[in-house]
């Protein structure tokens, strides 16, 4: 017998009936952001390693412990992608779209992370994301929050709560940054190892450690809010006010400093308040005024943010396997195999999710019906009489209801039982 494989740890199959809830989501997430005006772009799973060390930054645990890479066979280092700002910026900026203007886009897709692998986060994860570039002022930061709790009203997602906060800018943000070293060195040996060693390298994030002996020891610490300067409070004050007129419900949380070197002004989370544990973010993101520059353009703003499909999907309803039923199967008597194989093909021209009994060897009717029970709730019955009146009959499974239709009259006006994705 021939060896079998097991899925590599931290990573995972997504199967029916799980995979079609995923469908779903995206679907409504693609539809919503088109409303808002944003446009998808596919990007590659592989990029240039030096992309990600520049933009993300090489202090940060994801460059410097998390990242796939490798040489490939001409010795070049390249990645997997972590995450999907750096490498749409990357496209932005090889399509040369910041000569077009500001730019909404989104993107879908697998992301490559080697930690630990825990509730709803695994070392191969699925993001959705969305980057608005072009724009500076504090309206597009907010309009993309309140574009997320639409979503998240639209996917019945409960208790989802928006948290915010300014990390400055270049000008005010050293100042704070030193202060707040200064206030760790003093507490170091109360820290987690990994906290420890952010002090000198990227002491903010010692502020999102999930360790509490590490929230507790921080509790004092500096806020980053009594360091903004005039323009970077002016836009934080103006992030307020526009989720207020769109009401949009946060917190103040000074705490949120985000794991990424790229951000500026504006960083933001969505915590689910119960299901996650303690890794609750479902959505987060902010300002990066500074990454296009440092990828090699001009000085254009950006802003956005990216979701994790496998912690939503933790959120929703659990999926029940008959939510996959088709719409219709089809079972024909003896003789009417070859109608029955025309006609499959017509239901599905209107959309219609139909199957049949397919195999040359014969079936009898009551050994379809069998079949088409574990599959559909409905069935379209074409007999050699129907045939010769030129009608078909619909039965209901379910209530054992059924009616004949004339045959030009049940292709136009069957209907779909649920949502084509």
């Amino acid at each position: 017998m021939s060896k079998r494989y097991s899925v590599i740890k931290g990573f995972r199959d997504i199967l029916p009936p799980e995979s079609e809830q995923w469908q779903q989501i995206e679907e409504k997430a693609r539809r919503l952001f088109q409303c808002f005006g944003f446009r998808e772009v596919r990007l590659p799973i592989l990029e240039s390693t030096e992309l990600f060390s520049r933009g993300i930054g090489a202090a940060t645990d994801i460059v410097a412990k998390e990242m796939y890479t490798f040489a490939d066979r001409k010795g070049r280092s390249i990645s997997l992608r972590p995450e999907g700002t750096a490498s749409l910026v990357r496209a932005y900026l090889e399509a040369n779209l910041e000569q077009r203007g500001p730019q909404k886009l989104f993107y879908a897709g697998p992301m490559f992370r080697y930690e630990r692998p825990q509730k709803g986060r695994y070392r191969q994860f699925y993001q959705l994301g969305v980057e608005a570039l072009g724009y500076s002022g504090p309206a597009v930061d907010a309009e993309i929050m309140a574009m997320l709790r639409l979503l998240f009203e639209q996917l019945e997602v409960k208790k989802a709560v928006l948290e915010i906060n300014s990390l400055g800018c270049r000008e005010c943000r050293p100042a704070y940054r030193e202060k707040l070293a200064a206030f760790l060195r003093g507490v170091k040996a109360e820290l987690c190892e990994d906290s420890q060693r952010r002090v000198e390298d990227n002491p903010l994030r010692v502020l999102d450690c999930k360790e509490e002996k590490c929230r507790a020891v921080t509790a004092d610490a500096p806020s980053v809010l009594d360091f903004l300067c005039e323009a970077c409070r002016a836009h934080f004050e103006g992030l307020k006010k526009y989720l207020d007129l769109w009401e949009t419900l946060y917190q103040e949380n000074p705490r949120i400093v985000r794991g990424l070197d790229y951000y500026t002004r504006t960083a933001f989370e969505y915590l689910a308040e119960d299901g996650l544990g303690a890794q609750n973010a479902i959505a987060a993101g902010g300002r990066y005024d500074g990454l296009v520059e440092e990828l090699g353009g001009p000085a254009v703003p950006g802003v956005g943010f990216a979701m994790g499909l496998e912690r939503l999907a933790l959120l929703l309803p659990k999926v029940k396997s008959e939510e996959g039923l088709l719409d219709y199967f089809l079972v024909y008597t003896p003789g009417m195999r070859e109608a029955a194989l025309k006609w499959l093909m017509n239901l599905r021209r209107n959309n219609l999710r139909v199957e049949m009994y397919l195999e040359e060897e014969p079936k009898s009717l009551k050994a379809q019906l069998k079949l088409a029970a574990k599959s559909a709730e409905r069935l379209i019955i074409l007999g050699e009489d129907e045939q010769a009146r030129g009608k078909v009959i619909i039965k209901n499974l379910k209530t054992g209801r059924q009616e004949e239709l004339s045959q030009e009259d049940a292709i136009s006006s069957l209907k779909p039982q649920r949502e084509v994705i």
